[in-house]
């Protein structure tokens, strides 16, 4: 063992060696205020190729909230086994058929019967262990202290579940998440006029977690559109993806900067549920800057209970209609401030449940969006009772041009690192 030790030591690959100095940059916006958001820095340096080697370096030696930077080369799968092999829906479930499972809920998708088919018994426990297993073995929680940062240009987590649960002080930077594909999503009869599939699982979920600064990141269904899914009941695609970034229980101070949202149906949630105001309400401080949606059908964010500033981001739609780009939910204080929306103005704001909505400067192909306007013809007020430049300095870009030209030459990963 001490050979092997000494041998990754010599060769640079996975050995924890002392952190390098980190880049000297800060977040704008709510990761910056009160004890700010430096990840790592100081800490123990890992490099890592694999998912075994990933979920090492979390556990940072035993230690796992002592500072940290966690360098991702190449890709990591979530779905590999500890033997490099790759585990696939059979190797969590033997014997799950999607049409199987289907059809126990009769043709038009309709309420389930165990007695539908002699199967139908064993293809719903079949699909709850599925789920469960897949659950343990794509989900990597990252702890308190924490930079976690892609190595490169090409840095990819592939069908990793991220979550941060409680963590506090984390950096996630230059990573491009692919978004999993839940093997064994639910179909639900009652959720929507027609049912609705839900699947799992998010590309990052954050419960509880304060400090956060997500930077310079892409997020996607990458190798697995939601158009190529199987079709499912009323000719519609099985919805195999949940979200891209989902911020939830309380969580707080948290910027995402610089990073790109692309090809996806429902993008981020802020707030747990209409009903989980004891756990979100007072929380939920989230800044969103000079970040690209691109093909993004809604929740870009849809938000409850937070005060959440949308700022100098850039809205565009190529190939998928868009539902709505910023959700106004329950109790939320959603302030808009000089983003770009390349299609309709009147798809921008959409009410969910919420009174409250604020917008400055913003632009529509090209032209004023006026939309407080908008809100105010769904119902909406524009006193959200906050102004972000009362809470941290912030410097927006000030035209349209100046919006598209940054944000689409640096968002996302492996681009350029720029101060506006």
């Amino acid at each position: 063992m001490r050979r092997v030790a000494a041998l990754l030591v010599c060769v640079g690959l996975f050995w924890p060696t002392p952190a390098a100095a980190a880049p000297a940059r800060e977040p704008v916006g709510w990761a910056a205020t009160g004890s700010g958001t430096t990840g790592g820095a100081g800490g123990t340096t890992w490099t890592v190729r694999t998912r075994a080697e990933l979920k090492e370096a979390l556990a940072n030696g035993g230690d796992p909230t002592a500072p940290k930077v966690i360098r991702v080369v190449g890709d990591i799968n979530g779905h590999e086994a500890d033997d490099g092999s790759l585990l696939g829906e059979q190797d969590y479930a033997p014997g799950y058929d999607l049409g199987k499972y289907m059809s126990c809920f009769g043709e038009d998708g309709g309420s389930w019967s165990d007695t539908r088919y002699d199967y139908c018994k064993q293809q719903r426990q079949l699909r709850q262990t599925g789920s469960n297993r897949e659950k343990a073995q794509i989900q990597l929680t990252v702890p308190s202290n924490t930079t976690l940062v892609g190595a490169g240009d090409d840095a990819r987590l592939l069908g990793v579940f991220l979550t941060v649960n409680t963590g506090t002080n984390i950096v996630v930077r230059n990573l491009h998440l692919e978004a999993p594909v839940d093997h064994f999503t639910t179909w639900s009869p009652g959720d929507g006029t027609q049912g609705s599939w839900n699947a799992r699982f998010d590309a990052l979920t954050v419960i509880t977690g304060k400090h956060l600064w997500i930077d310079h990141c892409t997020f996607t269904d990458g190798r697995f559109p939601d158009r190529e899914a199987p079709l499912g009941f009323h000719g519609e695609h099985v919805q195999r993806h949940d979200g891209l970034l989902d911020i939830e229980d309380g969580s707080d101070f948290v910027t995402v900067s610089d990073s790109r949202f692309v090809d996806h149906d429902k993008a981020i949630l802020i707030g747990s549920g209409d009903g989980r105001g004891d756990r979100d309400r007072g929380h939920l401080k989230v800044t969103f800057v000079r970040n690209l949606f691109d093909d993004i059908v809604q929740r870009g964010p849809r938000v409850r209970f937070g005060q959440v500033h949308v700022v100098n981001n850039v809205y565009v739609s190529r190939r998928r209609a868009p539902l709505y780009a910023l959700g106004v939910g329950v109790e939320s204080a959603l302030y808009s401030e000089r983003n770009v929306f390349r299609y309709d103005p009147g798809l921008a704001v959409a009410p969910y449940g919420g009174e409250h909505f604020h917008d400055t400067g913003s632009w529509a192909n090209g032209r004023p969006a006026r939309l407080n306007t908008v809100a105010a013809g769904l119902g909406l007020t524009d006193d959200v009772g906050w102004d972000p430049a009362d809470v941290y300095d912030h410097r927006p870009l000030r035209s349209a041009a100046a919006v598209e030209a940054y944000v689409l030459r640096h968002a996302g990963t492996g681009r350029p690192y720029a101060r506006p």
